[in-house]
């Protein structure tokens, strides 16, 4: 018995610091307009796509104002396109974006890698 109780506490601890990288907090929920105020920082960026622009090297998502009045831009490159679908039919809708705000020349922006970053929010 004596033999078990510490692998027990020792188990016990491990399961707890495995939770706690897991269940971190959820990212604060922000504004597009607000997203210059967080740099570095992993955020939920809410905004409407203003406007989408496809090149053959990379999609921008410009939100609330197309560019180059547009206060924060999503960036998917060639290699996370396929994953998305039909980035076009974004235009127009209302969408939650999380990841780690960039500043990139003096604006804003998240880079999206994986699908769970992006949610489409329906009124």
């Amino acid at each position: 018995m004596k033999t078990i109780l510490p692998f027990l506490t020792i188990l016990a601890f491990a399961l707890e610091l495995s939770a706690d990288e897991t269940n971190g907090p959820t990212p604060l929920k922000i504004g597009a307009t607000d997203a210059n105020k967080y740099y570095d920082q992993e955020m939920i960026v809410t905004g409407k796509v203003a406007q989408v622009t496809i090149r053959p090297k990379i999609v921008f998502l410009n939100l609330d104002q197309p560019f180059p009045d547009s206060p924060f831009s999503v960036v998917v490159f060639p290699s996370a396109t396929n994953k998305f679908g039909n980035l076009k039919s974004l235009d127009g809708k209302n969408i939650e974006l999380q990841g780690k705000v960039k500043n990139y020349h003096d604006k804003p922006e998240i880079v999206l890698d994986s699908t769970n970053q992006l949610k489409v929010i329906t009124n």
